[in-house]
């Protein structure tokens, strides 16, 4: 048996050229429609009566320049806290959606105490958080307590481990019961379940959400600032203050921006992904 190759019809081949031409007039249109609005926009703000006391106070070339350097020393402490924070998150977040999951009359305290943990690091601002752990654990004077970096980074941890432990629970739970019968069936316990059946399916099915609160982290890592760290933002309010100018505040968050792109794309490209796996029915 031999192959043949197939040749287009010749009305599939004008289909596929009008899909192209269709295709080339969507990118024009909208390339053309962003420039004018973009125009627009800059034309609105620079034509505005206090355009040049704004740009004088916020956009300072020179102000710019001279902020960089602490600003970036900073930013590598926000980087260093996103990396540690980040991992901390996830490990204690899985840990108590775990918890959670757990089945059995005598592990009920172990998940009433995740659920109630989830419930409380959910409902409690961030900011207050930081406050209780970074001022009130060292006003206790207790022998051998963290630094303060420390216990900035403890409360971002166990407070984003509170989402995190929910997205981890939604992935635990969309797998098929039929799957846990399966593999209990074939003489695995229940942990070796968890580990090889359960959990890399949840893992892959929430990843987009995992990676969207990793973008926040990235943000929040900036709040530790008001335990008095001299990460990117502090370092832009202290240049700030010498200067009398809100130029350094641009500065340090044109660098998150940079910061979060990488991670903000390969979100993107994840969640696409996951959207064409589903629609052709793959797990």
């Amino acid at each position: 048996m031999t192959v043949t190759d197939h040749a287009p019809s010749d009305a599939q081949r004008a289909r596929l050229a009008y899909r192209r031409k269709q295709s080339v007039q969507s990118v024009v249109i909208g390339a053309v429609s962003t420039a004018v609005a973009g125009v627009l926009l800059v034309l609105l703000v620079t034509g505005s009566p206090g355009w040049p006391r704004v740009k004088q106070s916020f956009l300072d070339p020179q102000v710019a320049l001279d902020s960089l350097p602490s600003i970036l020393s900073g930013l590598w402490l926000n980087i260093q806290l996103l990396v540690v924070c980040a991992f901390g998150a996830l490990v204690l977040g899985l840990l108590i959606a775990v918890l959670r999951t757990t089945r059995g009359a005598v592990l009920f305290p172990l998940r009433a105490l995740a659920t109630a943990y989830t419930y409380t690091l959910r409902g409690m601002p961030l900011i207050i958080g930081l406050y209780l752990l970074t001022f009130g654990v060292p006003g206790l004077r207790l022998q051998g307590t963290p630094s303060v970096l420390v216990l900035g980074a403890i409360a971002l941890i166990i407070t984003y481990a509170g989402y995190l432990a929910e997205v981890f629970r939604a992935g635990i739970e969309s797998i098929h019961p039929s799957q846990w019968s399966a593999a209990r069936s074939l003489g695995l316990t229940y942990r070796q379940t968890m580990r090889h059946v359960v959990l890399p399916q949840a893992v892959r099915r929430v990843a987009p959400p995992l990676l969207n609160d990793m973008v926040a982290l990235q943000k929040d890592v900036g709040l530790v600032s008001v335990a008095g760290l001299v990460d990117a933002v502090r370092a832009a309010q202290i240049a700030t203050a010498d200067a009398f100018n809100f130029t350094p505040y641009v500065v340090a968050a044109v660098l998150f921006v940079l910061l979060a792109i990488p991670l903000i794309a390969v979100t993107d490209l994840v969640t696409l992904r996951a959207a064409r796996r589903q629609n052709a029915g793959g797990r």
